[in-house]
């Protein structure tokens, strides 16, 4: 049979073929085999009804903290991080980008300890700071931000690491950036900047208009500390010279960097991210962050269409972290597929500040496949009906079933 398996009665969302309709899906061999409006289900090993589904690529996460190994305690490269699977395909994600838990002193580690191990597709920002976010004040630590170091590693291993990262640093001076950016440059890779504060000195407006490069992201786009809207109630020009420039603006949810009063006059302007992540960790995912889909449900009550939620959650951070292989559903791509239920109800969604904002729809992952295999499925869809199966299913060794005397 030309399909392994086979997708069947679903609306295929992929923005990178402009396909907004429904479509039947074939994988064969872990890659997508062939994508029709009806294919036939006798030419299938097996077929899974997707019918009322939203068939997508993968959902790819470009900001998360992986590195929970370390044994730090209190640290994003150690407790506070998750290890992947337990939180990648159950919310429709396929791949996840760790976003500098680990410098250039202890990436080694976390390739052998999380990288190289799980089934979620992964890559990485490399920390400028050498012991990454072994804690804060490690982050503060300038002698240890060394370039040559940085790129030694990124050229090591520039099969997973898919440019540079700053994070958390306090200080009034731009260095960490500076050499941030000079790593980045010398590997030609993007760089990631992740501040939850702007000293005087180096204003947000300055690092995304004079010092970031095209292909550069700025993530936690709508944190409250980051001036968005002016006096008359338009967003600043400064935006959209830094996005003329080419910087790229990512979501990066997380547990303190959303705040509605900058997003929804954002979204209404049409000034939408260029990518969707979470900043996934364990101090925001049973908060108002939680998974992927949910932070994506909030761009579906702000009025984003989901066209373009897709898009910026699948296509976009793939070509963003230099993987355009990856986010789309093309024949002959790897075959990583998400499926999602749009919900309707009344519900209420909320920023990381309490504020809440009411939806009447909420986005849930009902199937993942990854390499074309499921490793989700929410809703028994590749299930059968247990009394259609066979006498004394379930039993490993029927010789060794012992019927009690009363029964016999």
């Amino acid at each position: 049979m030309p399909y392994s398996l086979l997708l069947k009665g679903g609306h295929l969302i992929d923005p990178k073929n402009a396909i907004d309709a429904r479509r039947d899906i074939g994988i064969d061999a872990g890659r997508i085999a062939a994508v029709d409006a009806d294919l036939p289900a006798a030419e299938a090993a097996e077929v899974i009804d997707v019918t009322g589904l939203y068939i997508m690529p993968g959902l790819v996460d470009i900001h998360t903290h992986m590195f929970a190994t370390t044994g730090f305690r209190n640290a994003w490269a150690g407790d506070n991080s998750i290890l992947p699977d337990g939180f990648s395909f159950r919310s429709g994600v396929t791949t996840m980008v760790d976003t500098g838990s680990a410098g250039w002193r202890l990436f080694e580690d976390f390739r052998l300890r999380v990288i190289d191990r799980f089934h979620t597709r992964k890559f990485a920002f490399l920390n400028i700071v050498g012991m990454g976010m072994a804690t804060n004040d490690v982050e503060q630590n300038t002698a240890d931000m060394d370039v040559d170091r940085a790129v030694a590693v990124g050229e090591e291993h520039a099969d997973v690491i898919v440019g540079m990262k700053t994070a958390h640093f306090r200080g009034p001076e731009w260095i960490s950036v500076d050499r941030m950016l000079e790593a980045g440059r010398r590997l030609g890779k993007p760089s990631m900047v992740d501040f939850g504060l702007f000293p005087k000195e180096r204003p947000y407006y300055e690092l995304v208009t004079e010092r970031m490069g095209p292909g550069d992201i700025t993530t936690h786009m709508y944190l409250g500390d980051v001036p968005w809207v002016g006096p008359d109630g338009k967003l600043l020009k400064y935006l959209y010279t830094a996005r003329e420039r080419g910087i790229i603006f990512d979501v990066g949810h997380g547990g303190g960097s959303f705040c509605w009063r900058n997003a929804v006059p954002s979204i209404e302007q049409g000034f939408y991210p260029d990518s969707i992540s979470t900043d996934l960790h364990t101090l925001c995912m049973n908060d108002e962050m939680q998974d992927m889909t949910n932070v994506m449900s909030k761009f579906l009550a702000l009025g984003l269409p989901l066209e373009e939620i897709v898009r910026e959650s699948t296509i976009n951070p793939a070509n963003e972290i230099g993987h355009p292989e990856l986010g789309h559903l093309s024949v002959g791509a790897v075959a990583d597929v998400t499926a999602l239920n749009v919900i309707e109800g009344d519900f209420a969604l909320l920023d990381v500040h309490g504020g809440r904002l009411p939806a009447t729809q909420r986005l849930r992952c009902e199937l993942t496949l990854l390499n074309g295999e499921v490793m989700w499925d929410w809703n028994g869809r590749t299930g059968v009906d247990w009394r259609d199966l066979p006498e004394n299913y379930g039993v490993r060794n029927p010789e060794g079933l012992i019927m009690p005397e009363e029964v016999s």
